[in-house]
């Protein structure tokens, strides 16, 4: 059994707006979500400063966008699951699913997090390390658990099938989206809700991540000269996956097709990239969908802005496509979102697909100039394209590789 899958919900929050609608309006107009953040410490503990560029979700307005639904069963809800309720819940109610049979027993919901409730991991340790409390919240595992949005998600929407989350770092969306394929593909399944949620911008995950030496102090500039490195955000995105047969049965109307999924593992390096991996995910993801690599795509790039990503993947890119990548479109969002860990690919693919819809190619944001190393065809302003393709490429810390390929339906 090999069905086809088709999409028929989106939903997604990020320092770009809460909604597909607010997205999709702020990324094609040239909006960046990112921005200065300062939080200041306390006199007694000057190490949870935060000060650099992030792109952040409006909470209070996430909050608002669940203000109808009926959150008390689930406890202490962190922000990691508070952005994944917020995009699951739009996604269903777009895909016209809220409350359909199908959620009962034929559905799964797998998600993808780069790490657990960073939020609440703090809060327990501020008590028990500054304040030398002996007790933490009761609900502290059970809310930070890097299976909660899952789980959460599985609650509110009375889903009884398969339900995990898979955590690959900055693949962790990709590969869940993937693997959601594979089990409708195989009949397992009629419908996945698939995507991911990262809430990263807390005092101990800013340290940590600072600490590796990889972030810019200014802003994403994605394959630019000049570049100085990646930007964290935060959010979350959702699909609705269906196989096709289910989706025509009840009369949904069909966004498109997850067509192919390629995943490889570098098995080289903890955090360098290697392109050799990188253009086996690339290929592998081609053959899976059927489609060449000459066919004209919109490539929806990792394009993470550090020194060694960017030429890794444009090596990688221009190998797979050869003379033909003059024909497709490459762009790169996290210039505008900032890079959500193990939501990214999730919402890359959801930006990826509007794009395809609306027929405009959004602009990469930041650019300063081509880096010889890193020359490919980037939409630098909002670009008309008439691609049905989409390669929605994502690259992880431990040599991790995640692509997919969406297909606007004929």
């Amino acid at each position: 059994m090999n069905r086809k899958v088709v999409l028929t919900g989106f939903g997604c929050v990020s320092g770009l707006g809460i909604g597909l609608a607010e997205t999709w309006h702020s990324i094609a107009a040239g909006e960046s979500a990112i921005r200065r953040l300062l939080r200041e410490a306390p006199t007694e503990h000057p190490a949870r400063r935060m000060d650099g560029p992030a792109a952040w979700v409006d909470q209070q307005a996430c909050r608002a966008a669940l203000a109808g639904e009926d959150l008390r069963a689930l406890g202490q809800i962190d922000p990691l699951s508070l952005h994944a309720l917020a995009a699951g819940v739009e996604a269903v109610n777009a895909a016209g699913l809220r409350g359909h049979p199908a959620l009962d027993r034929r559905a799964a919901i797998v998600m993808g997090c780069g790490s657990g409730g960073n939020a609440t991991m703090d809060q327990a340790f501020e008590r028990l390390y500054a304040r030398d409390l002996s007790k933490v919240h009761p609900q502290t595992i059970p809310s930070s658990m890097i299976s909660a949005p899952a789980s959460h998600l599985a609650m509110l929407l009375g889903v009884h099938g398969p339900t995990f989350v898979i955590s690959s770092a900055c693949a962790s969306s990709a590969h869940a989206l993937g693997e959601a394929m594979h089990m409708i593909r195989s009949g397992r399944v009629d419908v996945t809700l698939a995507g991911g949620s990262e809430a990263c911008l807390t005092p101990g995950s800013w340290v940590a991540w600072n600490s590796v030496g990889v972030m810019a102090d200014d802003t994403c500039r994605p394959f630019s000269r000049d570049r100085k490195g990646m930007v964290l955000g935060e959010g979350a995105a959702v699909v609705v996956l269906e196989s096709e047969a289910h989706a025509a049965a009840r009369g949904a109307r069909i966004l498109g097709e997850l067509a192919g999924y390629g995943a490889a593992s570098d098995a080289a390096d903890m955090t360098a990239p290697d392109s050799a991996g990188i253009e086996t995910a690339i290929r592998a993801a081609h053959e899976d969908a059927a489609i060449l690599p000459d066919e004209p795509a919109l490539i929806s790039t990792h394009g993470t802005g550090t020194r060694l990503n960017d030429p890794a993947e444009a090596a990688a890119i221009r190998a797979v496509y050869g003379s033909a990548l003059a024909r497709h479109t490459a762009i790169a969002t996290k210039s505008a979102h900032g890079h959500l860990i193990g939501a990214t690919a999730a919402l890359e693919f959801v930006i990826g697909m509007e794009a395809l819809s609306r027929g405009v190619a959004p602009p990469v944001l930041g650019h300063l100039g081509t880096d010889p190393e890193c020359d490919l065809p980037l939409a630098l302003g909002p670009t008309p394209i008439d691609h049905r393709v989409l390669v929605s490429n994502s690259f992880a810390f431990g040599g991790l590789n995640a692509v997919l390929i969406g297909r606007l339906s004929a």
